[in-house]
């Protein structure tokens, strides 16, 4: 290693970032009783849906028939990014769980839209439905929701996919709640355009809830600083280091929805500081910023121009 530029991987971070990485596995059963649970409501709503001719039924088993798809997805990144890493994936495939992420909001929104044109459509001219009858399956949502959101309930801080997956339900259950009071006010009213629109309405739920998922995943697929980190904190705790007179090409992105890495040049004139520095580097980023993969470059001569020191050069 010459002193203009030392190159360390800093290790110890990796231990902490392992426990993120398989912690989505313990959860395997959930995923499985969630899937089930979701898939046999989905095939009860849909054709009480088309017997009691409603679309709010219909529109509810769309969406629980895209949380199925995500559930699905989710758990079959939560398996890909425990595989180890290989010589051409050299993160592994911690990356899946973004694409799950960002493959469910796509899906959910294109969804919502064909639901709210056909709303829109019966808004223009209301149809008879039954109202016992959406009353009756909606209650049975109510229960498979709440109870599936249940199974995630202790994993949502670990894992945006998990808290994904428990928002998700947890909205569903409201949303049940919803149509049960609409069909409720449909046997009370004769109302029948209130069937369009409590579909309006939990579409606009969904849409207000996948919102949220599109754009951490989006920022998340583009390499975006992870939203619970304040780079210029990152950069104000690098400078604070001894012996450190500045910092220049930091960068620090998701290598999947639990881990975060980080790389950086630190410029050092009293020389490079040794592995125990770089370590100790390593365990506070994992502590204060849950960064877990850090790599850091020393550069001891201040007048040596780096070529990657101008902010606009990447």
């Amino acid at each position: 290693m010459s002193h203009d530029h030392g190159h360390a991987l800093t290790h110890d971070a990796h231990d902490h970032g392992h426990a993120h990485v398989h912690a989505p596995q313990n959860f395997g059963r959930a995923f499985a009783i969630g899937i089930a649970l979701n898939l046999g409501f989905v095939v009860i709503e849909a054709v009480y849906g088309l017997m009691s001719n409603s679309i709010a039924l219909l529109a509810d088993a769309g969406h629980n028939l895209g949380d199925v798809l995500g559930l699905a997805i989710a758990w079959l990144a939560s398996v890909l990014a425990s595989r180890a890493p290989t010589a051409r994936f050299t993160y592994g495939m911690r990356g899946s769980s973004i694409l799950a992420a960002l493959f469910n909001a796509v899906f959910l929104l294109v969804v919502v839209g064909g639901l709210s044109w056909e709303a829109l459509r019966r808004l223009g001219s209301p149809e008879p439905v039954a109202g016992k009858t959406m009353m009756a399956v909606a209650a049975v949502g109510i229960v498979v929701n709440a109870v599936t959101a249940w199974l995630f309930a202790s994993g949502r801080r670990q894992d945006l996919n998990l808290r994904g997956a428990f928002l998700h339900m947890a909205s569903d259950a409201l949303v049940s709640i919803g149509v049960v009071a609409a069909g409720l006010a449909i046997l009370l009213t004769g109302w029948l355009w209130l069937d369009p629109i409590v579909s309006l309405v939990i579409n606009g739920v969904i849409v207000w809830g996948t919102w949220g998922l599109l754009r951490d995943s989006l920022g998340m697929s583009m390499a975006a600083v992870p939203a619970e980190i304040d780079p210029a904190a990152v950069r104000r705790f690098l400078v604070s280091r001894p012996g450190v007179v500045a910092v220049h090409d930091l960068h620090i992105w998701s290598m999947s929805t639990t881990e975060s890495a980080l790389t950086c040049h630190l410029v050092m004139p009293g020389g490079h500081p040794g592995d125990a520095f770089l370590h100790e580097l390593a365990r506070d980023f994992a502590r204060r910023f849950r960064i877990v993969h850090t790599t850091v470059q020393i550069e001891v001569d201040p007048h040596l121009a780096c070529a990657l020191a101008p902010e606009e050069v990447v």
